[in-house]
């Protein structure tokens, strides 16, 4: 059975939206950290697309503009499900889809909430986003695959 987005939208609330997340490394080997991430649809297409956030100042995104490819996997206690493929990213500093920073700081708050995220003041959040110059990674699955049954 071939898995997609659609399951992995249903999949991301089984464990709040905790997606651990793999790139490249320059010297072959692989960096893996903990986010939140989920399905939101991407700014410029409408597409279903996997959707985390990170710091501005992370070594993720350093990883991550030299080598656009990432894969998120979920697990909900013996269940998993990844998916791998090209990123975008999508922020102050990488503005290849020319967003406003009104609609730069929507398109943050979707993905939070692709991933389950919740806030009382949107205004404090979007106020911390672009503090810390946080950016969208907008991964489109070439792959998805798991014990997702």
């Amino acid at each position: 059975m071939a898995l997609g987005i659609d399951d992995i939208r249903s999949f991301v609330p089984l464990d709040h939206g905790l997606a651990i997340v793999s790139v490249g490394l320059p010297s072959g080997g692989v960096a893996s950290s903990l986010v939140n991430a989920g399905v939101v649809d991407h700014p410029a297409t409408g597409t279903p697309v996997v959707g985390f956030v990170v710091r501005g100042d992370s070594r993720k995104l350093v990883h991550l503009r030299r080598d656009p490819r990432a894969t998120a996997a979920w697990r909900s206690g013996w269940r998993w499900l990844a998916a791998s493929g090209p990123v975008e990213l999508v922020g102050p500093d990488d503005a290849g889809l020319g967003l406003t920073p009104d609609a730069l700081a929507a398109h943050l708050r979707a993905v939070f909430a692709g991933a389950g995220g919740t806030h009382q003041d949107w205004d404090e959040f979007d106020r911390v986003m672009a503090a810390e110059r946080r950016t969208a990674v907008l991964l489109q699955p070439a792959r998805v695959y798991g014990q997702g049954g």
